[in-house]
């Protein structure tokens, strides 16, 4: 809710209080934005809830409140429509003042949290010595602008990848390290094993085809757990390795993420068990120490067991994610912990969070939510691939963006008649747009949904795209060279003036984004900045189309300046916007 709508929404309570009593405090007076422009800009649907508890009309209801609702400083006369809504539009004159506000305002208006907390963002978490592919894409970039909105509200946020650098696959690795690499357990230079998908493949089919291989994998597995020198030195290479290829990826995307992983919890596993145990919870079944799960069943509808402690005395992922909740809750200190992993997870997330209710350790005043999100689909239809069936990566991925963007550029400069451009111009437009494209193509998505994977698509510079919204800025910037006018001097002593119904839709569009932030802040849910930012893109060029739109450099005073002011305001809010999604703008494409 914006700082308008909240006005209106304390005005509309106290018309209720004031037209039929005290017993009326705090009744909500069901404000939303209006459907349709021609209703005005919100719609208070309070007096059809009423009816029944007044035993009135609802239009007799709503004049009751329009009788004793002062918003005259904000709205034009209220009206009452249909079957008893009141409709209110706002007022030019608070319009203009509320542009006016914002233009000297780096935030354009939008409040800091009133209740600043601390939070914590799970997301990306690849696997070491696998490579990050397109799965990976999700979390990472939906992660990351979770992690952005947080930051920019206020909030203390800590990133945290919740990396897989630990398990018995270690034993196998380690194991054909020491095979084709003896050279790199003894020296200090570090490893470079070159293509670590191949790396793993490799140690995997001796592991499949190999029994002693299989048994020497095992005992590295139990040398690794108990701190051998040597094996923990050739786990640690083989986590720096992966490291070194997950930064470029990183770096790719401006990514920032602090490194916890799975390893970094092993000491309090232990404690987890005996904690459950106490609290008697832990039932031993089959030789393993488990909790047992209301609302889940096996396929014979036996109650599901959540494993704890296996057979063998070693611990489960479940068990990991229960001393890193503990640990996120006491020692972090966080409020709000945010897990962002694929919707085939969510049942993984339900039990062990319904363990650590049960156990007591999720305090009242702390929110713990999954984050889910769909796949990643190809035109088929089909989870997306390669020609040859294998997964694909994710560097591979943004790097044909890249390049399939420089063609369309080189194409775009080709047409322009004596333009001409630098190679490094080149290469940071597509780099830029490249990356942006296939981001945006994924947050404007509802994350809930799975998605058809299309460069053609994504990068096309018509429709809900990046380049679309990346063009809408630089034509904005184009207006300023061209007019050789700095926005920078506006800040002061200029004002806006809204005359025409495509000045008005511009702004009333611009005040909504402090609203649009709030929701995302509350639903996680980045579409629905993605929807907003296209719309403005959309309502900008309709305000400065060139046959249907209105004239800016070639205007009058004072409307020249005022719209002018209204394109500053338009990039700021999109560079402001796109930045939280993640998205670089620039000024020229």
């Amino acid at each position: 809710m914006n700082a308008t709508q909240e006005q209106l929404k304390v005005k509309l309570e106290q018309a209720l209080v004031a037209a039929f009593g005290t017993d009326y405090t705090g009744v909500d007076p069901i404000l939303v934005a209006a459907s349709n422009p021609k209703f005005g800009d919100y719609q208070a649907n309070v007096a059809l809830s009423l009816s029944k508890r007044l035993g009135q009309q609802p239009r007799a209801i709503a004049q009751s409140i329009v009788d004793k609702l002062d918003v005259s400083d904000i709205c034009e006369t209220p009206e009452i429509a249909g079957p008893g809504f009141i409709n209110l539009k706002l007022k030019t004159a608070y319009l203009e003042a509320q542009l006016n506000a914002i233009q000297a305002d780096s935030r354009l208006g939008v409040p800091s949290s009133k209740t600043p907390k601390r939070e914590i963002v799970d997301f990306s978490s690849p696997n070491i010595a696998k490579e990050m592919h397109v799965g990976h894409l999700r979390s990472t970039i939906i992660g990351d602008c979770i992690a952005r909105i947080l930051e920019f509200q206020g909030h203390d946020v800590l990133r945290l990848n919740h990396v897989g650098d630990w398990g018995t696959q270690f034993g196998m690795l380690i194991t054909y390290l020491r095979e084709v690499y003896p050279e790199a357990l003894t020296t200090a230079n570090a490893l470079d094993i070159g293509d670590l998908v191949s790396f793993y493949r490799k140690a995997k089919q001796r592991f499949d085809e190999d029994e002693a291989f299989q048994e020497t994998a095992r005992q590295e597995v139990v040398r690794l757990q108990a701190g051998g020198e040597d094996t923990l030195h050739a786990w640690k290479l083989l986590c720096e390795q992966s490291r070194q290829e997950f930064q470029i990826i990183y770096d790719l995307l401006n990514i920032k993420l602090e490194e916890r992983g799975e390893s970094f919890y092993n000491p309090l596993l232990p404690s987890v068990a005996e904690d459950l145990e106490n609290v008697g919870l832990l039932v031993e079944n089959q030789g393993a120490k488990c909790v047992f799960l209301d609302g889940f069943t096996n396929r014979e509808g036996e109650p599901l067991p959540l494993i704890v402690q296996k057979s063998d005395g070693g611990y489960n992922y479940a068990t990991t994610d229960l001393a890193a909740l503990r640990y996120r809750i006491e020692k972090d200190r966080a409020k709000r912990i945010i897990y962002v992993t694929d919707s085939g997870q969510a049942n993984h997330f339900e039990q062990f969070f319904q363990v650590a209710r049960k156990a007591g350790w999720i305090p009242e005043d702390v929110e713990i939510i999954h984050v889910p999100f769909g796949l990643v689909l190809g035109e088929d239809g089909k989870k997306f691939r390669t020609r040859s069936g294998d997964t694909v990566r994710l560097r591979d991925l943004l790097d044909e963006a890249v390049i399939r963007f420089r063609a369309l550029l080189e194409a775009k400069i080709q047409e322009e008649e004596g333009r001409e451009e630098t190679e490094e111009f080149k290469a940071e437009v597509s780099q830029v747009v490249g990356i942006s494209a296939v981001k945006y193509a994924d947050l404007s998505q509802n994350r809930t949904s799975n998605y058809i994977f299309s460069y053609d698509k994504m990068l096309s510079d018509k429709g809900n795209t990046a380049p679309y919204m990346l063009y809408v800025y630089a034509r904005i910037h184009g207006i300023s060279r061209k007019g050789e006018i700095n926005f920078q001097d506006f800040k002061d002593n200029a004002k806006v003036i809204l005359e025409h119904e495509l000045e008005l839709t511009l702004a009333k569009h611009i005040l909504q984004l402090s609203e649009i932030i709030s929701d995302v802040e509350q639903d996680l849910l980045p579409n629905r900045l993605c929807e907003y930012l296209f719309q403005l893109s959309q309502k900008f060029n309709q305000f400065y189309d060139k046959e249907h739109g209105l004239p800016v450099l070639k205007a009058e005073e004072p409307q020249r300046t005022s719209r002018l002011m209204l394109c500053d305001l338009t990039a700021r809010t999109l560079k402001l916007g796109l930045n939280l999604l993640g998205i670089q703008v620039l000024e020229r494409i």
